[in-house]
């Protein structure tokens, strides 16, 4: 399973809606959702600064998430950003990697 973390950002109706359901059946709701396309949710945290809401999910593949994060921002009550997460080892393959490639310019 691929792993994700979400940026969540709850805006205008989704604002009220928190403020009416709470945090908790909040979480229910994305959990519902990842659940729903194969996922499961690792950590979820509410935070204060630019971003709502923190989330580490796991998903089957890259278009489960894609449907998840359409489907959250698709909703105009939240916004989602996602960033695609790699483990230490996966690092490691990548910079054993030796591509081609030329810079603009040179």
């Amino acid at each position: 399973m691929a792993k994700y973390l979400l940026q969540v950002n709850y805006v205008g109706e989704g604002i009220i809606g928190l403020l009416k359901e709470g945090g908790t059946r909040r979480r229910a709701a994305a959990e519902q959702l990842v659940k729903s396309l194969g996922g499961q949710i690792e950590s979820f945290y509410y935070a204060f600064g630019d971003t709502d809401c923190f989330v580490i999910v796991d998903m089957p593949d890259h278009a489960s998430m894609a449907a998840a994060a359409l489907t959250v921002s698709g909703s105009g009550a939240a916004t989602c950003r996602t960033t695609v997460l790699m483990t230490v080892e996966e690092a490691d393959e990548a910079a054993r990697k030796t591509p081609t490639y030329r810079p603009p310019g040179q």
